[in-house]
Parts: C-alpha cells; structure tokens; sequence
C-alpha cells in the first residue's frame, strides 16, 4: 500500500461528502491504476469502499437536515433491485467494456449537470416533484431507481453521479438536499451491487478496508464543508469534476488509433462545447441587470 493510493483514497471521501458522488468515480481507477488489481475485481471492492463511506458522510448531512428520507428511501429500494440485477450481469461483460461505458456515462451525466435549468430559481424545487407526488411520482421514482441502480451494478458505481443529476435536475431538489439524500441512495445501490459481484470475484479485503478507513475521513471532513459551499457552484463543480474523469478513463481505455479519429473528437468537443455554454447562459441569465 503506497501512500499515493492512501491520499487518493482521502479525495474519495471528500468527494461523496462535499458532492454526493464521484467516490466511485475516483476508487476504480485508484484502484485499477494505482494499486494494479483488475477491473472487475477493483469494480467489487469500490462498491464495498463507496457504500461504507456514503454511510459515514451521511451522518453530518443527516444532523443538518439536509437528507429528504422518503424520496431517497423509495429512490434507494427501487435502484437496489436494479444495482444487484446489474452485478450479476457484469461478470458476462468485458472489463474493457465496462470502463468504456462508465466513461460514456459520465460525460452525458455532466452535460445534464451543466446545462441551465429553465422555469425556476436555481435551487428552488419544482412543483411538480415535490415529495407530496402521487402514483406519478412514485411510477417516476421507480423508472428511475431501476435503471440508475441498473447502470451503479454493472460499472461498479455507487450511481451518485447519476443519482445527483436525477434529484436535482429531474427531482427538483435544491442541490444541497439533492447532495445529502444521494448518499443513502449510493450506500443502498453499493450494497446491493456488491452483492451480486461477489458471485463472480474475491475482494482483497486488506486493500479495500485500508482504502475504506481513508476515504471514511474525507467523507466526515467533506460532508462538513458542503453546507457552506453555494448551491450553484457545488452544481458546476460536480458537472465539470464528472468532465474531467470521463475523459481520463476514456484516455486509458481507447487504442491511441481513436484519439486521431475525427469522430471521437467530435464528440468531446461537442460536449465540452455544450457544458461551456451552459455555463456561460447560466452565468448570464443570473447577472444582474442595470436599468
């Protein structure tokens, strides 16, 4: 165990904590990358590491109230039956593969993020997904849950970076409360997810409880800090940090022959284009304005 793979191990922690997800994000390829195990292998133990740590950084959201129980419990049963259905179904499915989707996943997932939010303050619920909803509501709830819990079993993520978007953007609440409820979510998908892995690989537990320990202190450190941080920059940063990482799985995964392919860099470059705008028409519409 280097101390490298201890101080990436702490950035996990803040970043569940501070953001509501990323850990996951992050721990594979600290895991893959720093510490040399395998992908599926690294994909089971950070689904052990992410769940213990959401549970840690919950605690300081709860006691601020910052956590909306029955959306992220009702969220959280629904994508536990997805996240252990996508478990089983990873061991059929080539690592290589897997980090190619996750990366795909996230670069989508952050033009969500990043894009403006038309018809209501920023920060502000909408009224139509508030937690009063009906059998609309619940019917959403459950589409949802399955295919975000669906998606957190088969690439080993604890769903945060798609379970934030889904209660800010499509949930309608405010980031703070989207941050805090996310991590219930993440630890229930984790677990379930694990479950199903464990069907198909062994864990290095000394290598996974060391990483957990570290990452459970920058969670409690993280989670303290979140509630001072403007809900609008906590937005932009998870959209621009999920950016950040698709892009550098993307380079370890892709044959150097798709880097020169025009095709590939359309399609970033058509991502990057469309989060800067959204960035700039957010920042723009919420100038103020001189008579």
């Amino acid at each position: 165990m280097t101390v490298l793979v201890v101080a990436a191990s702490l950035l996990i922690g803040v970043s569940l904590g501070v953001l509501g997800g990323g850990g996951s994000i992050l721990t594979v390829p600290i895991l893959v990358y720093l510490a040399g195990q395998g992908t599926k292998e690294a994909i089971a133990a950070s689904l052990f590491v992410v769940g213990v740590t959401s549970l840690a950084a919950l605690v300081p959201h709860a006691r601020a109230r910052r956590v909306r129980w029955r959306t992220g419990l009702l969220f959280g049963a629904f994508s536990m039956a997805g996240a252990y259905g996508g478990g089983r179904l990873a061991e059929h499915v080539p690592g290589t593969v897997l980090l190619v989707g996750f990366a795909l996943m996230m670069l989508a997932t952050a033009v969500a993020m990043l894009r403006p939010r038309h018809g209501r303050e920023p920060g502000r619920p909408g009224p139509a997904r508030s937690e009063q909803g009906g059998r609309p509501a619940l019917a959403g709830l459950a589409a949802k849950g399955l295919a975000v819990g669906a998606v957190t079993g088969l690439v080993g993520s604890g769903g945060g970076f798609l379970v934030v978007p889904a209660l800010a953007v499509l949930g309608g609440l405010p980031m703070g409360l989207a941050v805090g409820t996310s991590l219930l979510v993440i630890a229930m998908n984790s677990f379930a997810g694990l479950a199903g892995h464990l069907a198909g690989v062994t864990i290095e537990w000394g290598l996974a409880l060391t990483v957990t320990a570290a990452a459970v202190i920058g969670g409690t450190a993280g989670a303290r800090l979140a509630g001072r941080i403007p809900q609008d920059t906590l937005r932009a940063a998870f959209g621009w940090f999920v950016v950040v990482m698709g892009v550098l799985v993307l380079a370890q995964q892709l044959p150097p022959a798709a880097w020169t392919h025009p095709a590939t860099w359309a399609v970033l470059g058509t991502g990057f284009g469309s989060g800067t705008t959204a960035v700039v028409a957010s920042l723009v519409r919420r100038a103020p304005r001189h008579p």
